[in-house]
């Protein structure tokens, strides 16, 4: 988690913001704490803010006009919060009074103001404007203080009744006035006519896009329409559109801003370029309007309606006509609010006012009235809200209202798909236009005034029409019978194969084909089934059905009904042994000899259908053109074979795709059906014939058919394990294949060939041209400098390096073009130096010989030229007198000359060489620190220098003899000089370069030890090498920067952390733990880089300072899971781009001066339009876009709240970041106190946040799920062509933000038949250090992130989009209904549906790992399962959706077959295991209880028949734990070596990896299987903190106790009772060999939660916990009281999914629990006290035991309610009396039946599933229950029950406890990972107070 800067180093770097940055204070919310209500008085209280410290008085006038104000808007204070808010003002007012008026300067308030306000215009205003750059911002924020200034001084003026003001303040105000209309707030362009001068308005593709859509000739404005507007020419058509329809004012400016940079983007990308540039070209035009609209003239083709885009005849309209088109669709699209989720809604209102809009353009006369047409809903302000929008909002809203919140069923009410697909048939046209409010869209299925018990009225209402989402599990076989199907036939062919022993090469003989032949029976009714499911689970939306559709539902059924009736009677009568009656049924078809060809006949028939089929699934591009058809022939077969809707149709393909998956999917298949023959199905075979042979059996029990032949029950309880693994095994192939095929894909894509610092040193050489390749425009190749650039860029930005190291990393500028060698970083050339002075020292030999070792290293080569190069640089610098530089030119003229000659050893002393270089290093040194008063040392060392070289020279050179004579003569010391005539320049001219040059030299020199451990941090050295190595992957070229595509980045934000507090960081926990110092022994490295910069010696030194503090908050902010950090990493983007975007536009001077020297700009630059600095601000802002969609920050804000707060410095911080927020404001209408909502968009100027936009919306935005909803309302902020959702727990780095032109790109390479509507990126989980379990985590989701999802890219073709950080075609999925869905329940997983729809719609979803993002993941057991929870519930709701339903029938069969396997049938198969795992172990407890198990086992022991034995003893479980390791595995070792991998995985296992994975698959078959039976699926919030905490053992109990403890308690009696009543493994090794995996599942299930528990097995822990426990499950429940509070409530919230299920939950949740009855059933007859009866008198005795018990509890809580309180005494004897006779009666048995102590035992586990199971029944039937008045009798029977299994869960925790050892055994376990990187969680867990 290398630190990177945005945060505080900014903060340092701009003194103009430091008020806002240094100090996180409340001050700044003073005045915005404002109610809703009184919104308007907000700006008089901040210029009050302002000038307070200038002139108190005035600012007391400012806050005494607000209060009036407010007094005036809410006189009877009535609305939220007004009346605490003037109370508080009054206070403030009536504190500052007095001491105000002492600083007053005039007599009276009147005049004070009046000066004040001349003086505040003529000297601040005015001299701002008359500036040659004014600053916008300051200019614009003058005048709307001014203006705020002169309404107070009119209301000052008028309560002390004066009468005329100067007339030079009137000018003043007047002028006030009309510029603060010009400088209005903008966004990105400032469009008014005082933003021309700046430089984003100079561009000249913005210029000519402006300029089109100003072009408003012949269009016709209403006389009344902004007349003064209209004179100036200053309005465009957007106005004109506003005029016309009643657009908002700001969502058309919103709008225009929109469309311009849409326009200008696709305008500068024009190849050939467009002539004349500054005019915007059509292709331009026509590019941005083909992707608009192709959605709507798709809709227009389907519904057989003529599109409404009419263009006029004459060239110069029709690009008029163009524009007035795209912004008529964007305007209606940004002021939809809720109903963009209805893409083809929006459609239709586009389709008449397009319509509208030709009518007007073209002078249409109404048949009517003979005059113009009008448009039909007018053009008053705000009319299209109203009269459009808001009634189609209503009926969204009247139907989510019917959802109850998520609890009503689905099909009691219609989400955004159910309202959007009535514009999906022609029915929608009968609304008309104007809408018709009695239109059957606005009609509601039955009004909730009318309740449910009336029934369905009959009506036209839009309802469920295409498809219901019937709660029900049948929709696994519906959505995908294809898949079912293949499997039960490929079942039935293997079994016919084994059961007559066919060998494999007889399989085409006539009588085998005959018999396999059956399959195509079974075909016919699984085709049957799928046809009543059809009509079935459709039927609630009956009343919706058109004719076509309900005759195609019925004939369907017919045909299939028709075919199973047909193909048996057809088989039968061919087949030899058919019973007599039907042969001579059929006696009439006896004239055909040979093979029966009606059978023949009717099977051909049968398969015709299933041919064509094939044909078309071989021919892709002949389906895409069939489904896309028009008609009426194709229409008519398409419509058999499925219904005619919008989506889905032509999403096929390439035939190459198709081909790859193909065979993917054909050996996959090959293995399972081979693997499934030999090893589940053939060794059954013989085992199952022997059982049905065997003819007596002796039942243990009462046996109803005991004379039944073949055994059924035990065949059943033999096959059913195997068969559910049969359906399973299919997932377990692919992840082998899955694992395999992605490896292989991974080593092509290069992934992972450079993975150490040792790997890129050895290929460093490349990397330049490797860099130049990815990273640099072709047209930019000339220059050498943007390696160094870029690559400096990013070393400076890991600030989590040391000083030195980031010194050592840094690639050079060059020396100048003089210098002929490659200038590597100084971390290679380390060392070099000193051993290149040891060998020249000590070599004895020939020049030539010396230079060759050199050589030998290319690195040490060019460190010895460079170091030598460097020294020449220096001396020439630095002396400047003329003998000084005659004798040194002399000197280095006798070396170069020796040295071509090959004579430097001979005529020199190298043994004077290190003395040398130690005076030189220390000459380095000085001129490093260039410290004036070191002049003097500076000539010693010269001199000294100059004396060494002396001494070197083997031959006197007369010529140096002569000039040392000469300066000897004269008296003056060589270098010395004189003032007039200095000999050096000191200190030297510093320039960035120079300081450059002298650091590197220094390090060139000194650096002993080899930096082959730079840098240090373990994070860094992974991004270095993920980036090195993505540089030789595959990925398109950059364009230029203003060539690129653009984008921007949407973050939801809700009320997570923002940037930590310092209570915060510094609190601790219960462990004693605060984060600061849980952080500092997490990232120790990091820890101690920070306490350097900060230049702190001890950690206490940090909280003197209050600039310490805030730099603190941040470092352990950007190491959180927080806003701050997303933001900072987000912003990489724009300093990525700017950088970028200077090495694009910069001249090799500016190149030279550095990059810095524009980061860090001059006041002037600042203020200059035309300097480079503002040229890159400006590109970076047309191309990026960043907002953070914060929707409750108005509330936030109003309610003081730090979050607020945090967010506005952010903003400050980060100028380009816009915040998106929804504000609830109060507001009256007619005396009624309304809430209006609106979609405000803010900017930091100035410290302050300024609005942009404020767009009103229908009503409340959350309609649905929360986060869909708010990426809604702000994505209409957003800009460019392509949008990356971003969550709030990412993280971006620097170097992966450069490749993001490259990843742009990816839209338009070739990626098969469609272009690409998604990019999938790859992740970098950042989390996975904190613990083993966070490890784990990581690893699984980083194995998802790349090797899953990399095959679902290639070659399956079912990506989809799973949360972040996707980057959409922006344009594409706007217009097709947004980047989420977001109806209620159904869509709880809102992120995948994106996915589905855009493939639906004929998208294409792609994945590339050359640029990854960073991602936190949950890191504690709990947070984790809320996850795992929230995303099989997710899951469970997709499977009853129309989405999966659709794709599972339009893909084709090996699509569909990935599809099954990588979303809902993950979960299937995951709950298949578990039901596996439950067959097996009732299938024994059968066997054994019943007596059968030993009868075959003595059958089999007779006969001798192994096959028999094995089969009995066999166990099928797969350990799907290990299962979930192997892509892990493939992934580590493609990454970072396949030894890492090996130990990575040993690791895993030893730290109980597989538990772990155990214990998440309970928990996503719970939360699944309840979401498919009962619903109740809702958001989970997970937090995001760091676990840390010792969760407690009623926590864990709550969280855990249905998943995974009751099915770990059942599970575990079933093996208790195998091992008691079973005779297949008679001894205990036997025993133990059968049933380990499945206690090693038991185990995991109810030990997990403590194992990973942070002090599980501490005692004193384990006490707390056991108190709070007991305390828990024994208060009681009542209203309001919490579930972690009491037990009660926590029982009723556990039930709530049995209060809103339908009646077949509860009939199936009723049909499950009978399973518990069998236990007593079976143990009760093998009790002593049975004396071996088997009549069924036994099993009627033994529920005498339960009813007892029932009477007893009964008696005892009726005796504790009417003695307890005023009888003690009876109520002591009454439970006497009860305990007596229980003790008579067991005393009795013991002595006459022969009850012995075992028998009690074994009747526990008898009567507790029995007493479980009537607990279970009770509650599903609560209302009969509390009927009756045994609901109280049933709670404390629960509660029994539940003491009972927290005790049996926590006894073992807590004898575990007794010993000191297993605690630190723990925390090894938990923390290995930590430990190795020098955690003491010893420490930390002992309570790190000790050691502060």
């Amino acid at each position: 988690m290398s630190n990177l800067d945005t945060g505080p180093q900014t903060l340092m770097r701009r003194p103009s913001r430091s008020a806002a940055t240094t100090t996180f204070s409340m001050e700044v919310f003073d005045n915005e704490v404002v109610p809703s209500s009184l919104a308007s008085i907000s700006p008089i209280l901040r210029v009050a803010n302002e000038i307070e410290s200038e002139r108190p008085r005035v600012a007391y006038l400012c806050r005494f006009y607000a209060f009036e104000k407010a007094h005036r808007l809410d006189q009877t204070s009535s609305g939220r919060g007004v009346r605490q808010f003037k109370t508080l003002l009054l206070q403030r007012l009536e504190r500052d009074n007095a001491t105000s008026l002492a600083s007053r300067v005039k007599k009276t308030d009147a005049r004070e103001i009046q000066a004040y306000y001349q003086q505040y215009y003529e000297h601040y205003v005015r001299t701002l404007d008359q500036r040659d750059q004014a600053d916008r911002a300051q200019l614009s924020k003058a005048y709307q203080t001014a203006g705020v200034l002169f309404e107070v001084l009119c209301a000052v003026n008028k309560t002390e009744k004066v009468e005329e003001v100067a007339p030079e303040i009137i000018a003043a105000a007047r002028d006030v006035q009309a510029k603060t209309e010009i400088y209005t707030p903008y966004n990105i362009l400032p469009l008014d006519s005082a933003g021309t001068s700046l430089p984003i308005m100079q561009f000249e593709e913005i210029k000519a896009a402006v300029s089109a859509l100003w072009n408003t000739r012949g269009l016709n404005w209403p006389s009344s329409f902004e007349q003064q507007r209209q004179r100036g020419g200053d309005l465009d058509m957007l106005d004109w559109l506003r005029a016309m329809f009643g657009f908002q004012k700001d969502s058309v400016r919103n709008q225009r801003e929109h469309l311009i940079l849409l326009l200008a983007n696709s305008h500068i990308r024009l190849h050939p370029k467009p002539e004349p540039f500054n005019k915007l070209d059509d292709r331009a035009v026509d590019s941005v309007m083909k992707d608009l609209f192709k959605n709507y003239k798709t809709w227009c083709k389907f519904l057989g309606r003529k599109h409404s885009l009419r263009l006029p005849q004459g060239q110069p309209e029709i690009q008029q006509r163009k524009l007035l088109y795209m912004g008529l669709y964007l305007l209606i699209w940004g002021e939809a609010a809720n109903v963009r989720f209805m893409p083809e809604c929006l459609c239709y209102i586009f389709h008449n006012m397009a319509y509208e809009l030709h009518g007007l353009l073209a002078g249409n006369v109404s048949i009517v009235t003979g005059e113009n047409i009008k448009p039909s809903y007018g053009g008053d302000d705000e009319a299209f809200l109203r009269k459009v929008i808001t009634p189609l909002y209503r009926v969204i809203e009247k139907e989510a209202k019917k959802s109850r919140n998520g609890k009503a069923p689905h099909s009691a009410w219609c989400n955004y798909d159910d309202l959007n697909e009535y514009f999906w048939s022609h029915d929608c046209f009968s609304l008309g236009w104007p809408m018709r409010d009695d239109g059957d869209f606005f009609k509601s299925t039955s009004d909730l005034a009318q309740g449910r018990k009336s029934g369905p009225k009959k009506s036209g209402k839009t309802g469920k029409s295409n498809f219901v989402e019937t709660r029900s599990f049948w929709h696994i076989f519906r959505s995908f019978d294809r898949l079912w199907t293949f499997f039960l036939l490929g079942l039935q062919v293997m079994f016919i194969i084994a059961w007559d022993g066919i060998s494999l090469t007889d399989i085409f003989q006539k009588d085998v084909l005959y018999s396999l032949s059956s399959i195509f029976i079974t075909a016919s009714i699984l085709r049957l089934l799928q046809s009543i499911l059809d009509l079935i689970l459709n039927f609630p939306g009956y009343h919706r059905w058109e004719f076509t559709y309900l005759l195609r539902n019925i004939l369907k059924v017919i045909v299939s009904l028709v075919w199973v009736i047909i193909l048996p009677l057809f088989y039968v009568h061919s087949f030899k042994g058919a019973p007599q009656g039907v042969k001579d049924f059929l006696s009439f078809f006896n004239q055909i000899k040979g093979i029966p060809p009606f059978y023949m006949l009717a099977v051909a028939l049968y398969m015709l259908p299933n041919l064509l089929a094939a044909a078309l699934f071989l021919f892709p591009m002949l389906r895409r053109w069939i489904e896309n058809s028009d008609w009426h022939i194709v229409r008519l077969f398409l419509w058999w074979s499925q219904p005619r809707i919008y989506v889905g149709r032509g999403m096929h393909d390439s035939q190459f795709a198709l081909l790859k998956y193909t065979i993917f999917w054909v050996l996959l298949l090959a293995s399972k059906f081979l693997f499934s023959y030999f090893v589940q199905i053939k060794p059954l075979v013989k085992p199952t014939k022997d059982i049905m042979r065997i003819q007596h059996v002796d039942y243990a029990w009462h046996e109803f058919f005991p004379n039944a032949q073949d055994h059924y029950g035990a065949l059943v309880a033999l096959w059913a394990p195997v068969l559910l693994v049969y359906f399973m095994d299919t997932q377990i192939w692919y992840a082998i294949f899955s694992t395999l095929y992605g490896g292989i894909i991974g080593a092509f894509d290069r992934l992972g060939e450079i993975r150490t610092l040792g790997m890129l040193r050895s290929r460093f050489q490349s990397l330049p041209g490797a860099f130049n390749t990815c990273l640099v425009p072709s047209d930019r190749q000339k220059e050498k400098f943007s390696l160094s650039k870029q690559f400096s860029e990013i070393s400076a930005n890991r600030r989590s390096e040391a000083a030195k190291e980031m010194d050592l990393l840094l690639v050079p500028y060059s020396l100048g073009p003089s210098l002929k060698i490659i200038q590597w970083p100084p971390f290679l050339l380390a060392s070099k130096i000193p051993v290149a002075l040891d060998m020249a020292t000590q070599f004895r030999g020939r020049d030539s010989d010396l230079w060759r070792r050199i050589c030998a290293d290319e690195y040490m080569k060019c460190a010895v030229i460079e170091c030598y190069e460097s020294f020449k640089h220096v001396l020439h610098d630095l002396v400047i007198g003329e003998t000084e530089k005659r004798i040194i030119s002399t000197i280095i003229k006798e070396v170069e000359s020796n040295m071509s000659k090959n004579t430097l050893i001979t005529n020199f002393r190298m043994g004077f060489l290190p003395s040398l270089c130690k005076k030189f290093v220390e000459l380095v040194e000085i001129l490093k620190d260039a410290d004036p008063s070191k002049r003097g040392t500076v000539v010693v060392l010269l001199q000294d220098m100059l004396e060494v070289v002396t001494d070197m020279m083997v031959n006197e050179i007369s010529e140096l003899a002569e000039l040392n004579q000469s300066s000897k003569d004269t008296g003056q010391q060589v270098f010395a000089g004189t003032e007039a005539k200095p000999a050096i320049v000191f200190p030297p001219v510093i320039t960035a370069q120079w300081e450059e040059q002298i650091r590197r030299l220094y390090l060139l020199l000194t650096v002993k030890e080899s930096a082959i451990e730079v840098p240090t941090n373990s994070e860094v050295r992974r991004r270095i090498a993920f980036f090195t190595n993505s540089l030789f992957m595959d990925m398109p070229r950059a364009p230029r920067v203003r060539k690129m595509l653009s984008f921007s980045v949407l973050t939801p934000y809700y009320s997570e952390e923002t940037v930590y507090s310092k209570n915060d960081i510094e609190v601790e926990n219960e462990d004693g733990v605060s984060i600061i110092y849980y952080l500092q022994k997490i990232f120790p490295d990091e820890w101690n880089n920070f306490m350097e910069r900060l230049d702190c010696k001890k950690d206490s030194e940090i909280w003197e300072k209050e600039e310490n503090i805030l730099q603190l908050r941040h470092w352990a902010s950007l190491r959180g899971q927080t806003l701050c950090r997303t933001v900072r990493g987000m912003m990489y983007y724009r300093r990525a781009l700017k950088l970028q975007a200077f090495l694009d536009m910069a001249s090799e001077k500016e190149i030279l001066n550095g990059y810095k020297a524009i980061t860090i700009p001059s006041e002037e630059d600042k203020k200059s339009q035309r300097s480079l600095y503002a040229n890159l601000e400006a590109m970076a802002d047309m191309k990026f876009t960043y907002v953070a969609t914060c929707q409750n920050y108005g509330n936030q804000k109003r309610s003081g709240d730090r979050r607020a707060t945090d967010i506005l410095n952010l903003m400050v911080n980060n100028p380009s970041l816009r915040v998106a927020y929804i504000d609830e404001v109060e507001e009256r209408e007619g005396g009624k106190v309304q809430k209006v909502y609106y979609s405000v968009l803010i900017k930091a100027v100035d410290n302050l946040d300024q609005e942009i936009y404020r767009i009103k919306l229908p009503g409340p935005a959350k309609l649905g799920e929360g986060k869909p909803e708010n990426q809604n309302h702000a994505i209409i902020f957003t800009r460019g062509e392509a949008l990356q959702a971003i969550d709030m727990n990412q993280d971006n780095y620097l170097e992966e933000a450069l490749k993001m032109r490259n990843l742009l790109e990816e839209f338009s390479e070739d990626h098969g038949v469609r272009p690409p509507t998604i990019l999938g990126v790859r992740e970098h989980i950042f989390t996975g250090s904190v613990s083993s379990l966070a490890w784990f985590m990581s690893n699984q989701e980083t194995s998802f992130v790349t090797i899953g999802q990399r095959v679902l890219a290639r070659p399956l073709k079912v990506r989809f989009h799973y949360g972040h950080p996707d980057v959409f075609d922006r344009i594409f999925h706007f217009t097709r209904g947004g980047i989420s869905k977001a109806s209620r329940g159904i869509n709880l997983s809102e992120d995948i549906f994106a996915g589905f729809n855009s493939i639906l719609r004929r998208g294409n979803v792609t994945h590339h790992e050359y640029i990854q993002v960073g991602k936190g993941r949950d890191v504690g057991l709990n947070q984790i399962s809320l996850f795992e929870a929230k995303v099989a519930c997710g899951n469970g709701e997709q499977t009853i959706s129309r989405d999966i339903y659709r794709l599972g029938h339009r893909f084709d069969f090996f699509r569909m077959l990935s599809f099954y396997f990588t979303t809902v049938g993950f979960y299937i198969s995951s709950m298949l295991v578990v039901i596996t795992v439950y067959a097996f172990l009732y299938g024994k407890l059968y066997l054994s209880v019943s007596g059968l198990e030993a009868a075959i086992v003595k059958f089999a022991r007779r006969k001798g028949d192994n096959a028999l034995k094995a089969a009995m003893a066999s166990q099928s479980l797969v350990q799907i734990g290990l299962l979930m390791t192997l892509p892990m595995v493939m992934e580590i070792g493609l990454e970072r070596g396949f030894r890492t991998a090996l130990g990575d995985l040993i690791i895993m296992q030893l730290q109980l990896a597989p538990v772990f994975f155990t214990f998440s698959l309970g928990t996503k078959l719970h939360y699944f299987g309840r979401t498919l039976l009962h619903g109740g699926a809702k958001y989970r919030a997970t937090g995001r903190g760091f676990v840390v905490r010792h969760e407690k053992f009623a926590e864990n109990y709550r969280m855990y106790s249905r998943s995974h403890f009751v099915k770990g308690l059942e599970l575990a009696i079933l093996l208790i009772c195998y091992r008691l009543y079973g005779t297949a493994a008679p001894d205990s090794i036997g025993y133990g060999l059968l049933s380990w995996s499945m206690w090693f599942l038991v185990c995991s299930w109810l030990f997990s939660p403590f194992l990973f528990n942070p002090s599980g097995f501490e005692w004193q822990k384990i006490v707390e916990d056991w108190d709070d426990w007991a305390k828990w499950i024994s208060s009681r429940g009542g209203i309001g009281v919490p579930s972690n509070k009491s037990w009660e409530s926590w029982w009723d919230e556990e039930q709530e999914h049995l209060q809103h299920t339908g009646a077949w939950g509860r009939i199936w949740e009723v049909i499950l629990v009978l399973r518990f009855f069998v236990y007593q059933y079976g143990v009760v007859y093998h009790l002593h006290v049975a004396r071996g009866d088997k009549s069924i008198t036994v099993y009627g005795l033994s529920w005498l035991v339960v009813v007892a018990v029932m009477v007893i509890l009964k008696i005892v809580s009726m005796g504790r309610k009417t003695f307890s309180a005023d009888f003690q005494l009876m109520f002591r004897l009454l439970k006497l009396f009860v305990f007596i006779g229980t003790v008579v009666i067991l005393v009795l048995m013991f002595a006459l039946l022969s009850l012995t102590v075992g028998d009690i035992f074994a009747s526990l586990l008898a009567f507790l599933p029995t007493g479980w199971a009537l607990v279970q029944i009770a509650q599903v039937c609560r209302p009969l229950m509390k009927g009756i008045g045994m609901w109280g009798s049933v709670k404390a029977l629960s509660r029994g029950f539940e003491y009972v299994m927290g005790v049996v869960i926590f006894a073992p925790v807590a004898i575990l406890a007794w010993f000191p050892f297993v605690s630190e055994f723990q925390t090894r376990l938990l923390y290995n990972q930590a430990f190795s990187r020098g955690l003491q969680i010893q420490r930390i867990l002992a309570g790190g107070k000790k050691n502060k």
